[in-house]
């Protein structure tokens, strides 16, 4: 049997102030359960994150979680996650979640959103990877990080080719293609939750 493939999904703790986000993040959800995509994601169930992971699991569809022990509250820690890892430190969380994934995808979100895109960023650009990362700009969110790229290449502070590291979508239709990730409808399915701590 083919290996089901991973999305690594980043997004707010938080809704934000646009009910469009929260509907983006629950679609996201969707399509990936319909396409047979594992979704990799912080363990959270607040904000962007829990919508996103909720409607994943709702339609059938697998989803990790990946979290830092003393995070598991202050998130609010998503049940009925079909695998949860705990790990000791934040950075064991990022490596983890960008182990286990084939590409990346960016909703909405704060300073944990933008460190979590800019580290992926920097590491495709010293090639310790080459996986696809979709930069989701649902009604123009993203567009001054995306000024703020063209600025730092203007002033010679970033290589013109930082424009080539990632793709912008602004529709969930678009993420799966930009991602490079073939659906695999047959491969959806509920499993019993399991969890463990590294």
């Amino acid at each position: 049997m083919t290996k089901a493939k991973s999305l690594c999904v980043y997004c707010g703790s938080r809704t934000g102030r646009q009910p469009a986000f929260a509907a983006a993040a629950e679609k996201l959800g969707r399509v990936l359960a319909a396409s047979g995509i594992r979704l990799i994601y912080g363990g959270g169930g607040i904000g962007l994150m829990g919508i996103t992971a909720r409607a994943t699991m709702e339609n059938g569809g697998e989803v990790v979680g990946i979290v830092p022990g003393f995070l598991r509250k202050l998130e609010v820690q998503q049940e009925g996650l079909t695998q949860l890892i705990v790990t000791e430190t934040m950075h064991e969380r990022k490596w983890l979640m960008y182990d286990m994934a084939d590409a990346f995808a960016v909703l909405p979100g704060g300073i944990g959103t933008l460190e979590e895109l800019t580290e992926l960023l920097s590491w495709r650009h010293l090639r310790v990877h080459e996986k696809p990362i979709v930069l989701i700009n649902l009604d123009h969110y993203w567009d001054p990080l995306l000024d703020l790229f063209e600025h730092a290449m203007t002033e010679e502070f970033a290589a013109q080719s930082l424009r080539t590291e990632y793709a912008v979508v602004d529709r969930i239709e678009d993420v799966l293609a930009a991602a490079k990730l073939v659906p695999t409808p047959a491969l959806a399915h509920s499993t019993a939750p399991s969890s463990h701590v590294i």
